[in-house]
């Protein structure tokens, strides 16, 4: 298809809005040679009878070809061509077009930029850095805002020279962001700068060249927000997370700024949620920055993430009858401010947020505005956790105003009473629960029994659950009796009210709960055994209805848990009867589909009942197997999209997750079922412990899953679950001989070693150490030939090594302008995870010296002996 007209027929029909004809259209569009496409794109963009749509269209493919397939296609045309191109492109930018399209034209050209620079970083397309700069100082403002807006798109454009052109850089921009006279060039400086920052974010020495910026990027980001373009603000916001250095001398005026739009009622709410966002990310990723420059905004901060907390929309009677939590309100600015108190917290430390805190509650408690008595309650639920240390002193007196609302008038200020305490259960524990037991366990038990608001009764059992999960044993003990008197009635009375009426939101919890007390009880619930067994089966039979599935499903988890916590002997003769039931949902006709809330529960509870019932469980292997490979084989949906694409994913936030790459490039990756895989390999490993000889059909199947999951980098837990399962897998296959288990380990030894030298997360690294240690003892050093023994040793210098770097980057913060006790506070905490690698390191090594009791393996040790001597 050489023909113009012919091409542009072709674009006409990619826009149609006919599923059949743009299908089509397509596939033509992709059978067609690439240089054709390259030509035909360009011809279109040029040709200025064409409409926008056509013509931006075609410059939106021209970049894809750029982005796709772009060494391949210029490889394909000769020097004559090349330079046709080149120039056809800058021509595109000077030509009179409509703003949308000047945009996509000069993001086309950035790609193509981007492109010629090579693997040295030098710039290969010199004649373009002068284009550039001629676009820049143009008299006419189309032209400036297009040069700026090509330098957005591919700030790198100066690639390894950039260092040089440093201050003609800020020049350019420190120009355009002060040419009043024009908003438009300002604007596009501001976002050219912030690409540029960006990009540069680890040049410490390019950042501090341009922070004189930061003062007119502020101002620029003022008058665009009074002009409705939040674009600079969400810019402002990658700054203050990539960079905050770069803003250290406008954090006054960032925060006078941010704060004086966020209180105001009659903004929109998203831009001041996005002024809030800038000072709550400055917390996060700049504490002390923040904390040295910043400390006098922070009590007014907090005060207004405090009364944005009482802008609660709200309909009580929709809000009472919502039987899913996970609805509530989550666009609600109220919630954004909750998340902001709980993330300044947790930034800043307690020392700069407890007394302002503190001392704003005793109004907010005593206040006739519910949302007021509310807010406080949540915010003490938010900010437990960054303040645990300063709090606990404050405990007592907290306690005696808190348990009052157990008896406020609004559901909703009960709600947030029972929420404040499950949530200091867990911050405090167990030291809440030792000293508060006499209070909150009665009066929660009583909200849960008798209160008339459902949801209350709902929130009132799961703060239950956070309260027993770490309450001390002995604690349990003396309320045991009452607590499960109380729970035996409101189960009773919830399950009669969901065949009388439907309702199944408290009974679902008071499953959950009852699982709870029973997981933290342990022996002492066999004396409750069978008050609860019969009710519990009966729900999991007869639950059937699609609408009962999540109900069936913490059923299923809380049957298990309790045979967990009576164990064998009391359990036996129920758990075969509950896995009949299980395998007869699961391996009937119809499979269970993969979203089914049930499916995650049953997984976790065949790995109980394996774990119970150990080999008595092999005649049920066959049968779960397929379920739990499948989930554990789940495949996620990737995708890779510019940034146009992004729009068309809008308001799928929850199930896709973003990461941008640059270059307009943004991974996505949809997270259904991330989690499930991750539970559905935690119990292989379990069914390989737990079986051992009994699972050895299932060995190969297994290590085939595993193996390539040590590098599943979508979910930390993944990777940990398949570092574990390698030790158990090996002990496995012994029953098959040393040949087998020397083909499974050659298999995983190679693959193991990978993951240990590009295991990102530090936490997953030491489970990676946790399991070669393991194999090590598992196999004996038979199976260790020098090769294998010097990958063990590079693992080991390289965690050692990094360990000395980690602290060497510590002492350099030390002479940070910024640098405070809080920062030495964080370091204590950061050599605790530390002292968790060293240990596995320590672990490997006892391994091989206990294995190897000759001499054999003291050679290598030697490239360690230099950073073992620093450990001492």
């Amino acid at each position: 298809m050489t023909n113009p007209e012919q091409f542009m027929q072709l674009l006409q029909s990619l826009l149609s809005t006919e599923n059949d004809v743009r299908s089509q259209a397509e596939t033509t569009y992709e059978s067609i040679n690439a240089v054709i496409r390259l030509w035909g794109t360009l011809v279109a963009i040029r040709t200025t009878t064409y409409s926008d749509d056509i013509r931006s269209l075609a410059a939106v493919l021209l970049r894809r070809l750029f982005t796709v397939d772009f060494e391949n296609i210029y490889a394909q045309l000769t020097p004559e061509q090349q330079t046709q191109l080149k120039t056809g492109i800058l021509q595109c930018v000077s030509q009179d077009q409509s703003e949308v399209l000047r945009r996509k034209v000069c993001d086309l050209v950035g790609e193509f930029v981007r492109n010629m620079i090579n693997a040295d970083g030098v710039n290969q397309w010199p004649e373009f850095l002068q284009f550039l700069f001629q676009c820049v100082q143009s008299p006419s403002p189309e032209i400036r805002v297009a040069g700026l807006q090509i330098f957005q798109s591919e700030p790198n454009v100066f690639g390894a020279a950039q260092t040089q052109y440093l201050h003609v850089i800020k020049s350019m921009l420190a120009q355009s962001l002060a040419d009043s006279a024009n908003t438009k060039i300002q604007i596009a400086a501001a976002k050219a700068l912030v690409s540029f920052i960006k990009a540069n974010e680890s040049d410490l020495s390019t950042i501090q060249t341009m922070t004189e910026l930061s003062g007119p990027l502020l101002h620029v980001t003022h008058m665009s927000m009074e002009m409705g373009d939040e674009d600079i603000l969400k810019g402002l916001i990658e700054i203050a997370e990539t960079a905050p250095k770069f803003l250290r001398g406008q954090i006054p005026s960032v925060m006078e700024l941010c704060l004086k739009i966020a209180v105001d009622r009659d903004a929109d709410n998203k831009l001041r949620e996005l002024c809030l966002e800038v000072m709550v990310t400055l917390c996060e990723t700049a504490p002390a920055m923040v904390r040295k420059v910043g400390s006098k905004y922070i009590p007014s901060l907090i005060q207004e993430c405090l009364k944005m907390m009482t802008e609660i929309e709200h309909d009580e009677e929709e809000w009472t009858n919502n039987e899913d939590e996970e609805d509530d309100d989550n666009d609600d600015i109220a919630v954004t401010a909750e998340s902001a108190i709980d993330r300044i917290a947790c930034g800043l430390g307690g020392k700069s947020v407890v007394n302002t805190i503190l001392a704003a509650l005793p109004m907010m408690f005593a206040a006739q505005e519910w949302e007021a008595r509310h807010a406080a309650l949540m915010a003490l639920s938010a900010v437990g956790e960054g303040c645990q240390k300063q709090m606990e002193a404050f405990l007592p007196s907290i306690m005696v105003e808190v348990v009052k609302f157990m008896q406020d008038p609004h559901p909703r200020v009960r709600y947030a009473c029972c929420n404040a305490m499950g949530q200091m259960s867990s911050d405090f524990s167990p030291l809440f629960q030792k000293k508060f037991n006499n209070i909150v366990l009665p009066g929660l038990l009583t909200l849960l029994e008798s209160d008339p608001n459902q949801r209350v009764q709902a929130h009132a059992g799961a703060a239950l659950v956070n309260f027993v999960e770490d309450c001390p044993k002995n604690v349990l003990s003396i309320h045991l009796n009452t607590v499960m008197a109380k729970l035996e009635a409101v189960l009773t009375c919830k399950f009669k009210e969901l065949l009388e009426k439907g309702s199944k939101l408290v009974l679902e919890q008071v499953v959950t709960t009852i699982a709870s007390v029973a997981d933290s009880a342990e022996e002492k619930f066999i004396d409750y055994y069978d008050r609860f067994m019969p009710c519990l089966k009966y729900i999991m039979q007869n639950a059937n209805d699609d609408k009962l599935k999540m109900l069936r499903g913490k059923t299923i988890e809380c049957i298990s848990l309790v045979g967990l916590a009576v164990g064998r002997e009391k359990f036996s003769n129920d758990a075969r009867e509950v896995m009949d039931l299980l395998l007869r949902t699961q391996t009937g006709e119809v499979i269970m589909p993969e979203d089914d809330p049930q499916l995650s529960f049953m997984i976790s509870s065949w790995a109980r009942i394996c774990k119970i019932l150990g080999p008595d469980f092999g005649p049920y292997l066959p049968m779960v197997m397929g379920p739990v490979m499948r989930a554990a084989n789940h495949k996620p949906e990737v995708t890779v999209l510019d940034s146009d694409e992004m729009e068309s994913v809008h308001g799928h936030d929850d199930e896709w997750q973003f990461v941008s790459l640059g270059e307009q490039q943004n991974f996505g990756i949809r997270t259904a079922g991330l989690d499930d895989k991750a539970t559905a390999c935690e119990m292989l490993v379990c069914y390989a412990r737990e079986m051992k000889a009994g699972f050895v059909e299932y060995v190969s199947e297994v290590v085939k899953l595993m193996v390539p999951l040590l590098k599943f980098y979508f979910h930390d837990a993944v990777r940990t679950a398949a570092a574990d399962s390698l030790p158990h897998l090996l002990e496995c296959g012994k029953v098959r001989g040393p040949d087998f288990v020397r083909e499974m380990w050659n298999y995983i030894h190679p693959e193991l070693f990978k993951a240990l030298e590009q295991e990102p997360e530090l936490e997953v690294f030491g489970e990676l150490l946790g399991s070669l240690a393991r194999c090590i003892e598992t196999l004996g050093p038979e199976f260790f030939d020098q090769n294998i023994l010097n990958s063990v040793f590079q693992s080991l210098e390289k965690a050692l090594k990094e360990h000395f770097e980690r602290e060497d980057k510590r002492q350099e913060t030390k002479k940070d302008e910024d640098y405070d006790e809080e920062v030495e506070e964080q370091f204590l905490e950061d050599r605790m995870d530390d002292s968790y690698e060293l240990s596995r390191v320590s672990e490997v090594l006892q391994a091989l010296f206990k294995a190897f009791k000759n001499d054999a393996i003291y050679h290598y040790f030697d490239r360690l002996l230099p950073y073992c001597v620093k450990l001492l």
